[in-house]
């Protein structure tokens, strides 16, 4: 008999296979419980001590860009202590001189900037003037007026804001300089970390932790240094177009185009709207639409050249699961969990391509094989 019957027109199932069913299906789901609850116990853990975690993660993202070049250095013969410092020095050096790139633009054409601002209100005050909306010069400045008032009312709470904001400052400057003092640390004793961890654990996680480790170090630094490349490309493109075009701010520009490449999809919709929105109020519609077009052109190409020949298939993880874990990790963290969800994601990826690996029936030996296929 099987093991399921038909009675007529109705179908009966075999109570046998469907309690093994449900007591599969709430075995499953009490795991999956337990998982979900020590991530968010993990979660709550780091949020926690996030000020002390930031800059470890931020000096190891930091790393996988660094290390390369110590590397070199210390297969030259130079001491772990000279490679380390010599490639920490010139790093924040590097971060100095971008940081100076985007202030002194920004200061120094600033009036310019100030000036399009301005043509960008004139013509927007004639717009509404104008079909759909016919406003009149006095509705207009009232409204003016009113946005005025509102911030004038808010005076207390924008004091706030900028005393939050110098703190926030303050704490930016400390996680900075604890990210350089971790990254030189990193270079200097990096690869002494995984043996000494392999003779601290006991067991098999001797070999699985260790292992894991190193597999996601690596595909974390390919994912940086990748898009390290690819934002360096978009930059070079878009800013040269923007200087074409005659767009103030080229450099600052061209700077956030290469951070926000770290930021995958979002990241390069951000920059493209600012350098349009720059563009728009300083130079016209016709340059915008300028601007709109290289911008457009440069991320086709990066999306169906540049990045599939630079990244490969290393993280093996589609657009759109980026795309939802930027999302997710922007609406948790701000910008910092939009800049950590994608390598976030490809951590997991490596761990569950570990875990299957593990878990994976071996193979059978090779005469099996050759009779089963035989028969």
């Amino acid at each position: 008999m099987g093991d399921v019957q038909t009675v007529g027109r109705a179908t009966v199932m075999d109570p046998r296979r469907a309690r093994a069913a449900l007591r599969d299906a709430a075995r499953f789901s009490t795991w999956a419980l337990v998982v979900a609850v020590a991530a968010a116990v993990t979660l709550w853990l780091v949020g926690k001590v996030w000020v002390a975690v930031w800059p470890i993660i931020l000096a190891l993202l930091l790393s996988t860009l660094t290390w390369p070049v110590a590397r070199f250095l210390r297969r030259r013969g130079w001491p772990a202590l000279a490679a380390a410092g010599a490639v920490t020095v010139t790093f924040v050096v590097l971060l100095v001189g971008i940081a100076a790139l985007i202030v002194i633009p920004v200061a120094s054409q600033s009036g310019q900037v100030a000036d399009g601002v301005a043509r960008g209100v004139e013509s927007l005050r004639q717009w509404v003037q104008g079909p759909p909306l016919n406003l009149h010069d006095d509705q207009f400045g009232r409204a003016i007026d009113g946005a005025v008032n509102e911030i004038k009312n808010s005076a207390t709470d924008i004091a706030g804001a900028v005393a939050g904001g110098v703190g926030t400052v303050i704490s930016g400057i400390v996680t900075a300089l604890l990210s350089v003092v971790l990254l030189f640390f990193y270079l200097k004793d990096g690869p002494r970390f995984l043996p000494w961890l392999r003779d601290q654990l006991p067991g098999n996680a001797a070999v699985h932790v260790p292992e894991l480790m190193s597999r996601g170090y690596d595909v974390l630094g390919s994912f940086v240094r990748s898009q390290a490349v690819v934002g360096l490309i978009d930059a070079v493109f878009i800013g040269a177009g923007l200087l074409i075009v005659g767009v103030p701010l080229v450099l600052p520009l061209t700077v956030l185009t290469f951070v926000a490449a770290f930021v995958p999809i979002i990241g390069a919709l951000f920059a493209g709207a600012v350098a349009v929105l720059i563009a728009l109020v300083s130079n016209g519609f016709t340059a915008a639409l300028i601007v709109l077009a290289i911008i457009l052109v440069v991320q086709q190409l990066e999306g169906n050249v540049f990045q599939p020949l630079l990244q490969g298939k290393g993280l093996h993880l589609h657009p759109t699961v980026i795309l939802l874990g930027v999302v997710v990790g922007g609406q948790l963290a701000g910008v910092v969990g939009a800049l950590l969800a994608a390598p976030a994601a490809a951590l997991i990826a490596v761990a569950w391509r570990y875990l299957r690996e593990q878990l994976a029936l071996p193979a059978p030996p090779g005469g099996e094989a050759d009779a089963a296929g035989d028969g």
